[in-house]
This record gives C-alpha cells, sequence and structure tokens, in this order.
C-alpha cells in the first residue's frame, strides 16, 4: 500500500496538466504530494491525437505547440469563403506527443509527483479519503490511499440527455509534392463534403507547412462510420474537393466526442472527482475540450494549494451549456440547415469574437447578439421543445 494527498488517474491532457500545476513549488503556498497513474500500453491507454484551441499571447504549453495560426477561413458548400484575422487571438494546435514530452520532462524532475503504470480496478470512498485499487504490469494487485482522488479516465457509458449527436473525425498527416498549402491560413471549417442525412460534416485543413498539414474529415451526426467509410470521405476531400494531387500520408488520427447536453458530475465520492471530458470539459456544441480542462485543472490546483475543498468547478457556464442544448436539438432535429448556420455566423460575426462566444468568454449582451444571426424561429422551437423531453441514455 502506498499513499500520497492526491492521486490523479489517466494521464491524458486532464490528468498531465493536473499534475503538471502541482508539481513546482508555489512561494506560499502548499505543495500536495501526488501520484499519477497512467493505464499500461494497451486497449486502456487513449491513443495519440490533436488538440487544438485559441488564446492570446503565450500559453503554458506554448513550447508542444506544433504550429499555430492568425487567420482563419470557413467555406460554405458554395460561393466565396469567410476569412479572417483573430485579433489578439491565435489559434494552435498540439500533438499528444509533444505535449507528454514537455510535461513528462517536469514531471521527471519534481520531487512532489510519482507516476505510475498499472490497470485502476476501482475507485472507492474510506475514512478520511479515497482508496485506488491497481493491478501492475506483471499483474500484482496494488492499493493506493490518497485524501483526493481525480478521475481523467473516459466513461464507459455517457449518462441520459435530451439530445446527443457524436463528433467523429478521421485525418491524415500528409506531404504533398506540391507547394499547395498556405501556412498562414488554417481552413476551421470546409461544408464542400458530402452532407449526411442526419447531422452535417465538414473538412478541416491545418497547414504546418507548403506541403505539410493535418486533413480531416469530421461529422456531427448519431452514428459512426466504418473504417474503410472514414478512408473513403478524406480520399473524398484530399482529392476531389482540396485537389492535393500526389501526396504522401505520413500518420492518421480517428476519434469521437459526444456532444451532449447531458449533465456530467464533477463529484463522485466524497473523495474522488471527475475531470476533463468525464468531467464536463468538452463544450457541447463545438466538441473543443483542452480549454475546459485547462481552466478545471487550474481551479483545482489552486483550491489544493490553498488547503480548500478541490471540487472541479464547471468548465462552461450555465447559460453556454443552455444554448448549447438548443443548437444541439436544431442540429438533430434538422430544423436547421448545419453548413449554413455555421456559415452564416462566421460571414456575420467578427471572428475574434465568435471564437470567445465559442469559448464562452462573451458577455450576455453578446450573447444575444450572436443568437440574432441564427435562424430565430427554429432555434426558439427547439428552445421550447427541451423543455418537455426526457433524458435518455445514448444507444
Amino acid at each position: 500500500m502506498s499513499e500520497a494527498e492526491v492521486a490523479v488517474v489517466g494521464a491524458g491532457a486532464a490528468g498531465l496538466s493536473l499534475a503538471h500545476r502541482l508539481a513546482g513549488h508555489a512561494p506560499g503556498l502548499r505543495t500536495p504530494s501526488v501520484v499519477l497513474v497512467d493505464a499500461p500500453p494497451g486497449p486502456l491507454r487513449a491513443p495519440r491525437r490533436t488538440w487544438c484551441f485559441w488564446e492570446a499571447g503565450r500559453g503554458r504549453f506554448d513550447a508542444a505547440v506544433t504550429a499555430s495560426w492568425q487567420h482563419l477561413r470557413v467555406r460554405p458548400p458554395a460561393g466565396r469563403p469567410v476569412e479572417g484575422d483573430l485579433g489578439p487571438l491565435r489559434y494552435k494546435m498540439i500533438r499528444s506527443d509533444d505535449f507528454e514530452a514537455l510535461v513528462g520532462r517536469d514531471l521527471a524532475a519534481s520531487p512532489h509527483v510519482t507516476r505510475l503504470e498499472a490497470t485502476v480496478e476501482t475507485v472507492e470512498d474510506v475514512p478520511g479519503g479515497a482508496r485506488v485499487r491497481l493491478r501492475s504490469t506483471d499483474g500484482t494487485p496494488q492499493v493506493l490511499d490518497a485524501r483526493w482522488v481525480f478521475d481523467s479516465r473516459p466513461l464507459g457509458s455517457l449518462p441520459a440527455a435530451r439530445t446527443t449527436l457524436l463528433q467523429h473525425f478521421h485525418g491524415w498527416f500528409v506531404r504533398t509534392a506540391a507547394p499547395v498549402f498556405d501556412p498562414a491560413t488554417a481552413d476551421l471549417m470546409d461544408f464542400r463534403t458530402p452532407q449526411p442525412a442526419d447531422g452535417l460534416s465538414f473538412g478541416y485543413v491545418l497547414p504546418t507547412g507548403p506541403h505539410e498539414a493535418l486533413v480531416e474529415y469530421t461529422e456531427f451526426s448519431p452514428r459512426l462510420l466504418s473504417d474503410s467509410g472514414y478512408a473513403a470521405a478524406v480520399r473524398h476531400y484530399t482529392h476531389d474537393v482540396l485537389g492535393l494531387g500526389d501526396l504522401q500520408v505520413l500518420a492518421t488520427e480517428t476519434g469521437v466526442i459526444p456532444m451532449t447536453d447531458a449533465p456530467m458530475p464533477r463529484q463522485v465520492g466524497a473523495s474522488v472527482f471527475r475531470i476533463g471530458a468525464a468531467g464536463g470539459a468538452t463544450r457541447p456544441a463545438t466538441g473543443y475540450t483542452f480549454s475546459g480542462l485547462q481552466r478545471q485543472t487550474r481551479a483545482v490546483a489552486a483550491a489544493l494549494r490553498r488547503g480548500r475543498r478541490p471540487v472541479p468547478p464547471p468548465a462552461h457556464s450555465a447559460r453556454s451549456r443552455a444554448m448549447d442544448a438548443v443548437l444541439l436539438r436544431a442540429l438533430a432535429s434538422g430544423r436547421v440547415d448545419g453548413p449554413a448556420l455555421f456559415s452564416g455566423l462566421f460571414r456575420h460575426v467578427p471572428m475574434p469574437t465568435l471564437l470567445r462566444f465559442l469559448d464562452g468568454r462573451t458577455h450576455l449582451r453578446e450573447d444575444l447578439a450572436i443568437g440574432l444571426r441564427t435562424p430565430i424561429g427554429p432555434m426558439l422551437r427547439s428552445a421550447l421543445e427541451l423543455r418537455g423531453l426526457p433524458r435518455r441514455p445514448f444507444d
């Protein structure tokens, strides 16, 4: 049996971020002992992935940023694209390998953080804290007692919701024979892709040089595609829509992000909390998670250092979640044309303002002004419908 003040279960973006915020000494504040538990290589460990977010100026993890852009483009299904500068913001991309390497170096140098590779079997409250039952890589059972446990593992099933869509995507990191990319501009949404019967689809292009980019096909819809379906969709986008010509696929990534109005419990025991996507860090209407989990882990670390009860705060305001619930219902019901809605918002709202809105950092007056740029009738009908909808498990 081992002990620590803080146990962090899962070494994805949320778990690593919380451990990183607790690794160093802060003058005048407490420095708790931390054990970070990561799953052994295999199906329980998160696959390699890319995280994107926007922020002003330099950030905590800039040394791991692969590329960033201050100019974004959105392409409607037809007609001229919408382009704009982000003002003080930059859109940033971090690959998980680079993030893990950066954070791992700091954790290795900290006397306050211990890393442990094991499979977590149960997490339960005990008097004075919580107990984590583990199985080491050689099959030996272990026990870790902690005053506080922060669990960042993906949920086994989603809580009941009125509306749930899936944001699912497949991307290629490509190198082209010709210099076809503009490294200064990222394509955030390209709606020239074939649209599914339910939901919407778009392409996504993040160039890292004239010959290199991450090119993805994304859907917001209730059902996943087959492996061959994703490959065909990306192939159509790269060759038929973008016309990239000869290219080499350097790496791939696939992911599924729930877009749901289900409440995500952040406290699941007297001393056990959830953080990251499992703790509601994902913005329901967009699928972006990295900024939300940074807000959560920053608040948790501050509470721990000050000896306060470290309940993770909501990553998104109640007003933001309510607006997202209406949008998800409007999209899922087919009342609104998704490509037209998003293209119209980017055409009529300044990009810095819209990105602040998507991150929940706008004021009520700005939210109302943006709401008036959406199809008001269908959105109102969706809002009224929500009041009578039961919450159901997602199949």
